[in-house]
């Protein structure tokens, strides 16, 4: 399958020098973050799906409300 896309040109120059320096071709590099990206982005449904609101709720309702250290705060 073919699909055709516009990346900055910043973008497009540091795939090819990854495929350069890989010795592989753009389109392989292309291909292998796109995977790894998809398998990501399914890791993260699957918890999700995993996941209950109600008891993450309760578990915010745990955390103390107060005011952050000054070390933790940005």
């Amino acid at each position: 399958m073919t699909l055709n896309v516009t990346v900055p040109d910043v973008v497009y120059r540091q795939i090819a020098d990854m495929a350069a320096r890989q010795q592989v071709s753009v389109e392989r590099v292309v291909a292998a973050a796109l995977a790894e990206q998809l398998s990501g982005w399914a890791r993260v449904e699957q918890m999700a799906e995993r996941g209950n609101r109600e008891d993450f709720l309760a578990a915010l309702d745990k955390v103390p409300a107060v005011e952050p250290a000054p070390e933790d705060r940005l």
